[in-house]
């Protein structure tokens, strides 16, 4: 979160987050079953990047993940989230 803007706004697949006390409350559940991550690809600059990444979890062992993110001042102030939902899906049926 050190790296995360007061007025961050978040574009995720169940739709747009914003500030950082709702980022938190909208990331928490997950880092909470986070085991580990392997970073696939990153590209970027100075006030945008692109991360490409594959997470293992408590509930599925591979779920890929992409984000796009803005910066201003070192920190984070667009993000747009993609996951892959299926993995959890088929975990959960």
């Amino acid at each position: 979160m050190a790296y995360i803007a007061d007025d961050i706004v978040c574009d995720a697949p169940a739709g747009r987050i914003e500030g950082a006390a709702a980022f938190r409350g909208f990331m928490a559940p997950f880092v909470g079953m986070l085991r580990g991550t392997s970073l696939l690809a990153a590209f970027g600059d100075e006030t945008t990047a692109l991360i490409m990444y594959d997470t293992e979890t408590a509930l599925v062992p591979s779920a890929p993940g992409a984000e796009h993110v803005t910066v201003a001042g070192g920190r984070i102030t667009h993000s747009r989230f993609l996951f892959d939902r299926l993995p959890f899906e088929r975990a959960r049926h």
